[in-house]
This record gives structure tokens, C-alpha cells and sequence, in this order.
């Protein structure tokens, strides 16, 4: 009689372990299958153990000062999301900083005043997106060949105009963008992110312009045959990703206080690693603004961590470099589970 009792619990209790398991395996599936959730689930985890390995990483103090790390290249990677979800790539960005804090810095050293050196220094940058955008989508040029030629072209114009010698010379009230805090806690440069961030989270779904970016990607063609101008969107896009690193650039010269001709050597990689470790598919048409920011955290978090424990600074690109092999693999690893 007992025998009778317990094989039916003994049933019901393998079932709640099969209905648990089940539940645990469309949960990993989700978050496999959303980047942004996984690669924020990444970068809790390194702070677990960085906070563990160190008393000094996990302070508010600390955190801050990841965010102020993270907030150039979180700019960039705005407008790089937007140049990556069309299918296209900007290797300019970090030439294009450099052009934009020298041109700002240089109206400003002309006694021309805070607001119309800000205003310089945005315009270079777009005007730079803009050119890039019509190389790309009236020319017809492959984007990697475009932004690789304007790379040089920025770079160079950055070194004529300043002679190589950073400019120094800068308005009163500039040092505020890139070194103030609201309220004495705030940085001014996790303000600045968190708002462009969502200012460019609010165009890519709820404007015309963040619907052709992801319609681009996806299928240029298919786009092109439903009578969108796409050469004119490309503009935009490109010129969207210019404006991004405008302000990048003039957060940068605030923090350091100078405009550097020489600066932002290396950005576009790390602005591309923030965007594809983020999750967002270099095949275009797939992925998400905020995941980009968490890529950028990821970068800064894992350079910062670093530095607490003491590790050759040299390592600090090597690391970078293999969680980017392993975002793309993921990337393609996820597509071959779709089917696609």
C-alpha cells in the first residue's frame, strides 16, 4: 500500500524537477539570446570578483571614476552603434576627435568665447560624419575604405592647422564638461552619457532615422526596392556618428585641459569593441544602444581593475582584444542557433 502512495509523489516530484529544469533552460536560452542581458550579467560579474581581489575597487569613488573612464568612449560608440547597425563601419572617430578638440580649442585661443568654440567643435564633427556619409552613400565607396581615407584626412587636417603643438589656451568655464560634478558628486561626463544616451535610444525607435538604420543593416536592398533614400539616411547616419565624437572630443579636452592634434589614437578600435562586445552585429541590422554603454563599461572596468590589482598596463590591450574574438564568436555562435 505505501509502494502505491509513493509512486505517484515520486511521479510528481519528477515532474517539478523536469518543469525546473525547464524553466532554468529557457531562462539561459533568453539571456544567451539577448546580448545586452548577457554582457550585463558579464560586467556584474567582473566587479564581483574584482571586489573580491581588491578592497579599493568596489567604492563609490571608484565606480565614478569607471564611469569618467568610460564616458569618451561610451560617446563615440553612440554614434558607431548607429554606423554598424546600417552595415558600415567608422574608422575615422579618433581622428576626427583630435580634428574636433583642435578646432574648438583654437576658437576659444582666438578670444572667440566659450559657446562659440563648443559650437566650432560640434560642426567640425559632423561636418567630418557628413563627408564620410556622402563618400559612403552617394559615392558608393565601402565604408571600411571611406572612414579608413578621412581617417588620414582628419589626422592630417588636425596637425596643419596647430603645427603638431597642442593648444592650450582655453575659455574660462570649458573645464566643467569634462572635470565638474553636479551637486560635488555627479560627474559631469556620466551626465553627459547618460543623456545622449537616451536621447539616441529615443531616435533609433521612435524616429524615421532609427528605423532605416536597422532597415539598412538588415536588408539594404529590400530598403532600397521600398523607396527609401537611402543614400540621404546614410548621410545622416554618418554624420549622427560625427556629431557623437564631437562631443567625445570636447568632453576629452575639457578633462585634460588642452586640444590635442595627437589625440584619440586608438579610439576608433575601442569604440568598436564597446559597440560588437555590446552585442550589436557587425553584419548590421541587430542590436542595442544600451548594450554599446555596457560594452564601454566593460572596457573601462576591465582597465581599471587592472590598474587596482597592478597588472602591466600592457596587458590591459590584450584582454581587451580577446573579449572582443570572444563577442564576435558569440555573436555568430547565436546566429547559428537561429538558423540564420
Amino acid at each position: 500500500m505505501a509502494s502505491q502512495e509513493a509512486a505517484p509523489e515520486a511521479a510528481r516530484t519528477a515532474e517539478s524537477a523536469r518543469a525546473a529544469v525547464s524553466v532554468w533552460t529557457r531562462s539561459l536560452e533568453a539571456i544567451l539570446d539577448n546580448p545586452a542581458l548577457f554582457m550585463a550579467g558579464i560586467l556584474l560579474a567582473m566587479w564581483a570578483i574584482l571586489s573580491r581581489l581588491s578592497p579599493f575597487f568596489f567604492t563609490l569613488d571608484n565606480l565614478f571614476e569607471i564611469t569618467i573612464q568610460a564616458a569618451v568612449i561610451a560617446l563615440i560608440a553612440v554614434g558607431q552603434t548607429f554606423v554598424i547597425l546600417s552595415g558600415g563601419i567608422d574608422l575615422s572617430v579618433g581622428a576626427v576627435l583630435a580634428a574636433t578638440t583642435v578646432v574648438a580649442s583654437l576658437a576659444m585661443d582666438a578670444g572667440h568665447g566659450l559657446a562659440p568654440g563648443l559650437v566650432a567643435g560640434l560642426l567640425c564633427g559632423a561636418l567630418f560624419g557628413a563627408a564620410n556619409g556622402i563618400a559612403v552613400g552617394k559615392l558608393g565607396i565601402p565604408p571600411f575604405i571611406a572612414t579608413l581615407g578621412m581617417m588620414g584626412i582628419a589626422r592630417g587636417f588636425a596637425l596643419i592647422v596647430t603645427g603638431g603643438i597642442p593648444v592650450f589656451n582655453l575659455a574660462p568655464g570649458f573645464e566643467v564638461l569634462g572635470q565638474g560634478r553636479v551637486w560635488d558628486i555627479l560627474p559631469v561626463p556620466t551626465l553627459t552619457t547618460l543623456a545622449l544616451y537616451a536621447l539616441g535610444y529615443l531616435i533609433l525607435t521612435r524616429t524615421r532615422l532609427g528605423r532605416y538604420t536597422y532597415s539598412i543593416g538588415s536588408s539594404l536592398q529590400a530598403t532600397v526596392f521600398s523607396g527609401v533614400n537611402v543614400p540621404r539616411y546614410l548621410i545622416l547616419i554618418y554624420t549622427v556618428s560625427g556629431f557623437t565624437t564631437a562631443i567625445a572630443g570636447l568632453t576629452e579636452a575639457s578633462r585634460i585641459g588642452s586640444g590635442q592634434p595627437a589625440g584619440g589614437s586608438g579610439y576608433e578600435l575601442d569604440s568598436i569593441a564597446a559597440v560588437v562586445i555590446g552585442g550589436t552585429s557587425l553584419f548590421g541590422g541587430e542590436g542595442n544602444l544600451f548594450a554599446s554603454l555596457v560594452g564601454a563599461l566593460i572596457i573601462a572596468t576591465l582597465r581599471n581593475g587592472l590598474n587596482v590589482l597592478g597588472v602591466y598596463a600592457f596587458w590591459q590591450q590584450v584582454a581587451i582584444g580577446a573579449i572582443l574574438i570572444a563577442a564576435v564568436y558569440l555573436d555568430r555562435w547565436r546566429r547559428r542557433r537561429r538558423g540564420e
